[in-house]
């Protein structure tokens, strides 16, 4: 194979497996790996698995026996929660050659890199180069969680909070903006935590104002923060337009002894002035949430609380997931356990609920102006890219705009996404 080695990557779950994909990515092309879009063209197959429910599971088994199908000939290798959740079964697939856990991640490249002797040296400057043809890089800045909610197996297949020097992440963020990357996510299992396992106060703030101080970074966008991780004085940070206006915060319940039952430190009052403190830090900012429904003693009162919360709290965007019990964690020794037609009927009404809130979230836009930085075509003469507030846009245009970042009018909406005119084809305001 030699430098002709070809990789396709698969990565399940979260944004910081998505960060350790794109990792992985830019190693392999420092080493002259070429990255391929899919298996069939792949002499090795990496697979970054998710555990966090038995879904999560079930698609990281069933994606690596299709890329096995796709290719009896590839190599591959395993890694990730599910690897780390249950190795053996992983390592019986079909064309498994590795599975590494979590605490063996880092060592992907290098594993997969030595069954081939003849790659080339490492390479700064093609570890700067895009990998794969984003405009958005993930960074991970952390891992591991020390909290211990009851519904959640991370903890036992992440380990304890661990941080990455301040000093590596901004230079790996300056690094991708020579790459020519305009936007960074940070990510972490537990963002909010970050620095804390280095004595470092206020260490994710400090972490935002020295990128934002010691890169030319156009746009920085954090990822999920656990509320408890941060005070109203953190909102201060959103003074900087660089910093992008959306913050996800995981509520999981909106009743106090549901949140109590799952282990989470926070309360609905405390989330409710969390949230009224980013909203006065930037009137336009987008607010994301997370929440279970059908979780072990919630009945129908409970269930109405959290409806009811969730509804006043006007969120731009809701994840929502039934609950399904894990094994290994607390939750399934609790009583109460819910039926899964209940549970199912819940998720269909909250999920509706959800619709409707990001609708009239992104409605709201219709007729201003904003910032869009655009990522691909979704179809011959259209393009499609994300505000700073996270608002998807679409805009009718032949003009090659990936990786640019454009001002817009936002004329209409459609299909849940925002319609754009391009500031040369309208008249935008001063």
């Amino acid at each position: 194979m030699g430098s002709c080695m070809r990789v396709h990557l698969e990565t399940l779950g979260c944004r910081v497996n998505q960060s350790e994909a794109e990792t992985f990515a830019r190693e392999f092309v420092a080493r002259g790996v070429s990255v391929v879009s899919s298996a069939a063209e792949a002499d090795v197959c990496v697979v970054n698995t998710c555990a966090v429910t038995s879904t999560a599971e079930r698609k990281s088994r069933d994606r690596i026996l299709a890329l096995a199908r796709a290719n009896p000939r590839t190599r591959i290798a395993v890694t990730g929660c599910y690897a780390t959740l249950v190795p053996e079964t992983c390592s019986d697939l079909p064309s498994v050659e590795w599975v590494l856990p979590n605490v063996e991640k880092s060592r992907v490249t290098e594993t997969v890199l030595q069954a081939d002797r003849d790659v080339t040296s490492f390479s700064r400057k093609a570890a700067r180069q895009p990998p794969i043809f984003r405009t958005r890089a993930f960074v991970k800045v952390q891992d591991g969680c020390n909290n211990s909610c009851t519904y959640c197996i991370v903890r036992r297949l992440r380990g304890s909070s661990i941080s990455r020097p301040m000093s590596e992440v901004v230079a790996e963020v300056a690094s991708l903006v020579d790459g020519g990357f305009q936007e960074v996510v940070l990510c972490g299992v537990n963002l909010g935590s970050y620095g804390r396992d280095h004595a470092l106060g206020n260490g994710l703030k400090s972490l935002v104002l020295a990128i934002l101080k010691d890169t030319d970074l156009p746009r920085l966008r954090l990822s999920s923060i656990e509320p408890w991780d941060v005070d109203a004085g953190f909102f201060n940070l959103w003074e900087n337009a660089r910093l992008c206006r959306s913050v996800h915060f995981p509520l999981q319940a909106g009743c106090n002894s549901t949140l109590q039952r799952m282990g989470r430190r926070i309360t609905v009052e405390e989330f409710s002035r969390l949230v009224d403190a980013a909203r006065e830090s930037a009137a336009d900012i987008a607010v994301t949430t997370d929440v279970i429904v059908g979780f072990p003693g919630e009945d129908d009162t409970a269930f109405r609380m959290s409806y009811d919360f969730v509804a006043a709290m006007n969120f731009a965007r809701v994840h929502v997931f039934p609950y399904s019990p894990r094994s290994g964690t607390a939750a399934v020794r609790l009583s109460g356990q819910i039926p899964a037609t209940a549970i199912n009927a819940r998720a269909d009404a909250m999920r509706k609920l959800a619709a409707q809130k990001a609708f009239e979230f992104t409605s709201r836009f219709v007729g201003k102006q904003a910032t869009v930085l655009w990522e691909r075509k979704r179809r011959e003469g259209w393009c499609s890219g994300l505000t700073s507030n996270y608002l998807r846009v679409d805009v009718r245009t032949n003009d090659e705009l990936h990786n640019n970042l454009s001002d817009v009018r936002l004329v209409g909406l459609r299909n849940g996404h925002l319609l754009g005119e391009l500031a040369t084809a309208c008249e935008l305001d001063k």
